[in-house]
């Protein structure tokens, strides 16, 4: 079983992420900035207190870690782009600190990079509003950043364009760089196989220094 150093582990993704991972048997290390906003209890979970934009408390976060997870949010547009690529930077300047012994880390990612089937990209829709446009190229920077990185074992986790808290079916598929959508065109996830998503990819890499996507 897998330790892991979760950002953002009070979030709707995050929660998630923390549920699966503990009813798998792994151990989770909470990383907040309010522990009292945490009131779960687990033998294997442990909550502490930290900034996911300062690198040093990446790092201490991470030491000893075999995986760092990183759910944080920005809440409206102007808040993710204040904290997603920041957020990105950060992370791996502190894992670059921890050299060798540096844990992987795996984002969670946005899907307005990827592309459509008519060959477009999602934030291209017209009519988005502003503020969701913000959202989507905040994590479009932050892949950018990822993309330059090679001395850090990193993966990029995009959802599909609706992801929502749901039922957990332990089904879905992947895909790179193409949004995936069913057979009426609908591009959906719920959370809770997102976190699944995330949790197989911790037990079985497979998509090392690179982003891949889920749906439905």
């Amino acid at each position: 079983m897998s330790t892991i150093a979760l950002f953002g582990a009070n979030g709707t993704i995050g929660s998630r992420i923390r549920h699966e991972a503990l009813r798998r048997g792994h151990r989770v290390t909470a990383v907040v900035r309010d522990p009292a906003k945490i009131t779960t209890t687990h033998p294997d979970l442990t909550v502490t207190t930290g900034d996911i934009l300062d690198p040093a408390a990446v790092a201490a976060a991470a030491k000893g870690q075999d995986v760092v997870v990183s759910a944080v949010g920005g809440g409206d547009g102007p808040g993710h782009v204040a904290t997603i690529r920041p957020a990105a930077e950060s992370l791996v300047a502190g894992l670059r600190t921890l050299g060798d012994t540096a844990p992987r880390l795996i984002s969670v990612g946005g899907a307005g990079s990827l592309r459509t089937p008519g060959g477009t990209q999602v934030w291209d829709t017209e009519g988005l509003p502003e503020f969701l446009l913000q959202i989507m190229h905040a994590h479009g920077d932050a892949l950018d950043f990822f993309r330059s990185v090679s001395d850090v074992r990193w993966t990029s986790l995009s959802p599909a364009a609706t992801i929502e808290p749901g039922e957990r079916t332990g089904s879905y598929r992947t895909a790179l760089d193409e949004l995936i959508t069913d057979a009426e065109g609908t591009s959906r996830i719920t959370a809770e196989d997102y976190a699944v998503a995330v949790l197989d990819e911790i037990e079985q890499p497979r998509h090392l220094g690179e982003r891949f996507t889920v749906g439905y």
